[in-house]
């Protein structure tokens, strides 16, 4: 809908006043302020529209026996989900952090505007009525947008859009834990290209506002309730390092088997009432079976952060099958543990939305619990406190699952106040983030991207490349040859090229071979041999051909091993398409890394 004659003016007249009376950096700082506080009043909208849900579908169950509603509920809140995004929003909205990801590296950091609402709406709904997913993902989504819509109302530039948009992401962080340290972390590590002076005072302040701010909307109650009991000693390092390792096995475990049950739910893309049958059968069985698995999590977080005793720890087994059966309670966790990320895929898979933020903190903390419990059931070392290395589990899996070891550490140690325990988590989340990268290059987040080519990274000369768009540097407008053209129809046709080269078509297009203007310089000016030859006899085979999907980082490898200054681009049926000049491509290339570099 187009915009009023009236609010455009209006608009215009507040920019103009802006740039009369405003610096352009106090400008993005109030700007930040503003992202931070909408951030906070997304996340504790968020939390509340859950809790409200969750307390009236489950406040009359019974703990001491299975509750068969169980079974309806997920399928219900994943129906009632698809229903919302297909006729209300009628876009994709899951993966918040992967479209993130992809508006950074290949929508100069621009967000659509449904995006600042619609994934609060689509996840409450999601996890309320038992949706194993995380609400951290789509509120952080929900930021980032609104940081990109507020640049894109101000006609901010693209490196300014790609600090709101930061902005946003980090007051999520922030808003949702009252973490902001781990705010700015988490923007640094997973979202940013680079983070200089000009970026990190925004982010500094959105971070801090939506802290606040959130605050005073919840109170200062903590999202999770953790008391240290037992200070670290050096006599557990060798516990810490394996907890290390074995949170990196398992982080390798969840974003494995995420790939492999999103490639399922792939294969029915176009079919959403199939999808919707198996996730829903999917996650409401596994719910029925193992009640720990319904919404984020965070109640049985809880319990294993402050039990102390097996009668404590067998809370966990309340509403299940296995109510009151204590001697199943380490089978149980592990079971759900194994079966977490299967249920976060049916989640989404079936039409839900919803993050693995959460769920990577869920199978971490049950990690933590389960290695720690085994240690000390079997005697192997000197004792090690359960709810401490469930806390360390937490940032183990997380630093694992994101690739983010500091975001991993910062955030539990700011989520709990367990700095004393700083040093072991530190130990923890950089043993798993060294074992999973030996496995896995790219995050959960970023693996989908990797794979299309378009994730950026800290590493200039990589998200220049990734940010070059191959359509942009193709020429078109050629001039070609037909294989029986003569020799003086050729010279009359280099007259009027702007290359040092003319391809040689068939009739269909495909590309035969090239006539090299710098290879016929001894026979071009001789008019006497103009009806002697003809393209076929003069053309050679090209250097390299390129394709439309070829990187662009191939494209710069190909240019450098062939030392070609024109390289052909077909389409699949060898079909020329247009043609790849060095020179373009290198000033291209310059003038990017350039802007990049600027403050």
């Amino acid at each position: 809908m187009a915009k009023s004659p009236l609010s455009v003016s209006n608009l215009h007249r507040l920019h103009e006043w802006r740039v009369t009376h405003v610096s352009d950096r106090m400008f993005i700082l109030i700007l930040a302020l503003l992202v931070g506080f909408f951030a906070a009043v997304a996340a504790f909208s968020l939390h509340w529209i859950i809790n409200q849900i969750v307390m009236l579908l489950t406040s009359s169950f019974e703990k001491s026996r299975a509750n068969w509603l169980y079974l309806v509920y997920p399928v219900v809140g994943i129906y009632l989900t698809s229903l919302f995004v297909r006729y209300i929003v009628k876009d994709n909205i899951s993966h918040g952090i992967t479209r993130i990801l992809y508006a950074i590296s290949s929508n100069k950091s621009r967000l659509k505007s449904h995006n600042t609402w619609s994934s609060v709406i689509a996840s409450a709904i999601t996890i309320g009525f038992g949706g194993s997913v995380g609400a951290e993902a789509p509120i952080v989504l929900t930021g980032s947008a609104i940081g990109s819509n507020l640049g894109k109302l101000f006609q901010l530039d693209r490196k300014t859009l790609m600090t709101l948009v930061g902005c946003g992401a980090a007051g999520a962080i922030a808003g949702i834990f009252k973490a902001p340290i781990a705010g700015l972390v988490f923007t640094l590590e997973v979202l940013m290209i680079d983070m200089t002076m000009s970026s990190l005072l925004p982010i500094l302040v959105s971070c801090v506002t939506a802290t606040c701010f959130t605050y005073i909307f919840s109170g200062d109650a903590a999202l999770f309730t953790f008391h240290l009991d037992s200070e670290w000693s050096i006599q557990r390092l060798p516990a810490c390092v394996l907890l290390g390792i074995s949170c990196g096995l398992i982080s390798l475990y969840f974003i494995r088997m995420m790939g492999f049950c999103e490639g399922i739910f792939a294969k029915y893309k176009e079919h959403p009432h199939i999808r919707l049958a198996i996730g829903g059968t999917v996650l409401s069985l596994l719910i029925f079976l193992f009640p720990a698995l319904y919404g984020e999590g965070y109640s049985s977080i809880n319990l294993l952060l402050n039990g102390r005793t097996e009668a404590d720890w067998n809370q966990i087994l309340n509403n299940s099958l296995f109510s009151g059966q204590g001697s199943l309670v380490l089978g149980y966790i592990a079971l759900v543990l194994l079966t977490k990320v299967i249920a976060t895929s049916a989640t989404n898979g079936g039409g839900g939305c919803g993050g693995t933020f959460a769920p990577s903190l869920f199978v971490g903390c049950f990690t933590g619990f389960l290695f720690s419990r085994l240690w000390n059931i079997n005697q192997i070392g000197v004792y090690i406190p359960e709810k401490n290395f469930a806390l360390m589990g937490m940032a183990g899996v997380m630093s694992g699952v994101m690739h983010a070891p500091l975001t991993g550490m910062f955030l539990i140690a700011e989520l709990t106040g367990g700095y004393s325990l700083l040093v072991p988590l530190m130990i923890v989340s950089v043993c798993a983030y060294l074992t999973i990268i030996i496995f896995e290059p790219h995050s959960i987040y970023g693996a989908r991207l990797a794979k299309e080519g378009k994730l950026i990274t800290h590493h200039t000369d990589h998200a220049v490349l990734t940010l070059m768009n191959l359509d942009s540097v193709i020429e078109r407008d050629y001039l070609s040859v037909t294989p029986d053209m003569e020799l003086g129809q050729i010279v009359h046709k280099i007259s009027r090229s702007n290359s040092s080269v003319l391809p040689v078509l068939d009739p269909s297009g495909v590309l035969l071979g090239e006539v090299e203007i710098m290879k016929i310089r001894n026979v071009m000016f001789r008019t006497e041999l103009y009806h002697h030859f003809t393209s076929s006899q003069l053309m050679i085979e090209p250097k390299a051909t390129l394709s439309e999907s070829t990187p662009m980082a191939e494209v710069m490898r190909t240019f450098d091993r062939t030392r070609a200054d024109w390289l052909p681009v077909l389409d699949s049926d060898a079909r020329l398409q247009g043609y790849i000049s060095r020179q373009r491509v290198y000033t291209m290339y310059r003038k990017m890394v350039a802007d990049m570099s600027e403050d």
